[in-house]
């Protein structure tokens, strides 16, 4: 191109005149290139945006499952380190024993925080959430499994013989009388 000559000027076969002041154009008066529709772009977009959704919600759903049963791990896990912690009472069961108890209870307690991320219209919670909270109600057996296992829960008889009443003196012995 030579320097000084307009655009238009060169001869050149695409070229737009951008100088036209007049208000009278508006963007509905220039006309659509050939192919494309208004009307088709729309459906376009409403299916794109359509699969879009559906492949949010699926990708949701299958991350909610995922968070549902993460607790499994976390069970053989705990039940590995009870069985090496043993069954005698001794500070590191006790440690290994309450962890099992209050990772659930904490779980359980914030169900749902964790299902938080997932929530929407298309997707169904409901069964993702029992799940996780069944398997934390298993961790949380295991527990007090283990709190039995240890003879921390007060499960026999003799365990309540203090807040039983003393038993009523039927015989009376009193000694011999000294001569």
């Amino acid at each position: 191109m030579d320097k000084g000559k307009s655009v238009m000027g060169s001869g050149r076969r695409w070229a737009i005149e951008f100088t036209d002041n007049s208000t009278s154009h508006s963007s509905r008066d220039i006309p659509d290139p050939p192919g494309f529709t208004r009307a088709s772009q729309d459906q376009d977009d409403s299916a794109v945006s359509k699969q879009k959704k559906d492949a949010e919600a699926n990708w949701k759903s299958q991350k909610a499952w995922e968070v549902a049963q993460a607790p499994v791990k976390n069970l053989f896990m705990m039940a590995f380190m009870m069985w090496m912690a043993g069954s005698t009472v001794h500070l590191f069961s006790i440690g290994i024993t309450f962890s099992a108890l209050l990772q659930p209870l904490n779980a359980l307690r914030g169900v749902g925080k964790v299902f938080e991320p997932f929530k929407d219209n298309r997707v169904d919670l409901l069964t993702p959430k029992l799940v996780y909270i069944l398997l934390n109600l298993a961790g949380l057996g295991l527990g007090i499994w283990k709190l039995n296992t240890l003879g921390l829960l007060p499960t026999n008889v003799s365990d309540w013989v203090s807040s039983l009443p003393p038993a009523q003196e039927v015989e009376y012995s009193g000694g011999g009388i000294p001569l």
